[in-house]
């Protein structure tokens, strides 16, 4: 659909590549149609005024570890297990007394006296040992009603329930010029099925996020320096006549900006071109991009590599005024190396994933901290699943040897901070091998929950699906025992 009255010659176009086609204004437009069709998110919310957390955060930033790393080698370290369970790496201390990781976490280690640890997430009773339908769940709340012949989910349809950052930032607009839900640096993935949960799903694309997804391989270290930004930038050769003669705009925009902001005040635009315009006029957007704005210092803190510089774009995003960024680890599932999907070569492959994830989630969360975003901005760390405490057994019919560790959706670690969640704390327990829960479990569906009670939104807000059907965001309550 495009908006009444916006023909393509008008005033801009934006590239369709990263908005799967849809320009701009055409992408506001069917974004206020739909908002029409559904609840404002208040109604239930005069109850919960007064709870834990209830409306601290502004944003949030969604680190998925895609793949499922090994909570007992990162998060949860126990002792005395059996030799099979017993993690290679050593325990060390955090800079909270009685909170341990393990040493694959030194930076980290440092800064959980600003963050909780979520050690008692669990699927139980109806575990979930498939990545993609794990991540579904993870993502939108709901499991996927068909799975293909392989056993992993269909590709990603309209009929989907969309990501929770589409009801977020559908819900929580955004109140400045700025992209309001931003995906990076690449499709969430499991083998053939690309973007399942990560897309706005029965809401229509009008929420979709926007796909940061740079080409390059996935080791390419520089690949988000050459992020190109030609979808906030106006095209000379598309837009109408007044500023075509302005050659060299695309070039001096930011100089340009007075006379630019006379010319489109005599244009007869309707409210959603109006709105492009504004995103991509106010060079907001466009600076959120640029690394090159960052010190030297600073980059290298986050870590010269596709996770730390994903995280600091992230930050630099929340910052410009984005509502939700979702950083997906740059590896896939099924594949190797970084990859958290870990059945073999465990004791090989964890040292070149934990680094990364080690500086770039720390040094977000401090960096948060030290610029007073971390007030506002809620940062949670999670994955899809867990592995096996017990290593060498097959419990998704995965290969696995005594190197490696199987997915296990009954007991993993997340990490939560910022927007009021408690400092140097430890939420829920698990059992002395790190299989299950013996103290406060936590269901993902309570996380989306508690994700949408720190934005102020009840989580038994209606939607309407694609057949005009109501549907909760989430059927599950939020756990306020998180919050300060």
């Amino acid at each position: 659909m495009r908006p009444r009255g916006i023909s393509r010659r008008e005033v801009l176009r934006i590239g369709g590549s990263s908005l799967l086609g849809l320009g701009l204004a055409d992408l506001l437009a069917l974004k206020a149609n739909a908002a029409t069709r559904l609840r404002d998110g208040t109604e239930g919310s005069a109850a919960l005024a007064g709870s834990p957390g209830f409306g601290r955060a502004q944003s949030i930033i969604l680190v998925y570890l895609q793949g499922g790393p090994s909570h007992l080698d990162l998060w949860d370290p126990k002792e005395g297990c059996p030799a099979d369970v017993q993690s290679v790496y050593k325990r060390i201390a955090s800079n909270v007394p009685g909170i341990d990781l393990t040493e694959n976490l030194p930076r980290l280690a440092q800064v959980v006296d600003k963050l909780t640890l979520i050690r008692s997430m669990s699927y139980s009773p109806n575990g979930l040992f498939n990545h993609t339908a794990a991540i579904y769940q993870m993502l939108t709340g709901y499991t996927a009603d068909k799975v293909s012949p392989s056993g992993q989910l269909e590709p990603p349809t309209p009929k989907d329930f969309p990501n929770f950052g589409s009801h977020l930032t559908r819900l929580k607009p955004v109140s400045v010029p700025m992209l309001p839900f931003v995906m990076l640096p690449r499709p969430l993935q499991e083998s053939g099925v690309i973007g399942k949960a990560g897309t706005a799903g029965y809401l229509g694309r009008a929420f979709d996020p926007y796909f940061l997804y740079p080409p390059g391989d996935d080791f390419d270290v520089m690949k988000l320096d050459r992020i190109r930004v030609d979808d906030l930038a106006i095209r000379p050769e598309l837009s109408v006549p007044r500023l075509e003669r302005r050659a060299q705009l695309r070039t001096q925009i930011d100089s340009a900006m007075p006379e630019i902001d006379k010319a489109v005040e005599k244009f007869d635009l309707d409210e959603y071109t109006a709105e492009a315009m504004s995103l991509i006029l106010s060079g907001r957007a466009r600076r959120a991009f640029d690394l090159k704005e960052e010190s030297d210092a600073t980059r290298d803190q986050y870590g010269r590599h596709q996770f730390g510089q994903s995280c600091l774009l992230a930050r630099r995003f929340v910052e410009a005024g984005s509502r939700v960024v979702q950083v997906n680890w740059p590896k896939v599932a099924n594949s190797d190396f970084h990859s958290w999907d870990m059945h073999v070569d465990l004791p090989q492959r964890l040292p070149l994933a934990a680094p990364m994830l080690d500086s770039g989630l720390s040094t977000l969360i401090a960096d948060l901290d030290q610029r007073g975003l971390l007030e506002t901005t809620l940062v949670v760390c999670v994955a899809e699943f867990g592995r096996s405490p017990k290593r060498g057994v097959s419990t998704s019919g995965n290969a696995n040897n005594d190197s490696g560790r199987d997915h296990w959706p009954y007991c993993f670690t997340a990490v939560a901070a910022g927007a009021g969640i408690r400092r140097g704390h430890v939420h829920g327990e698990s059992d002395k091998t790190g299989s299950a829960p013996i103290r406060d479990a936590m269901h993902p569906t309570q996380l989306l929950a508690t994700i949408y009670h720190a934005f102020g939104i009840d989580p038994a807000t209606l939607a309407y699906n694609h057949l005009n059907q109501p549907r909760e965001l989430v059927q599950a309550a939020p756990v306020t025992e998180l919050f300060a």
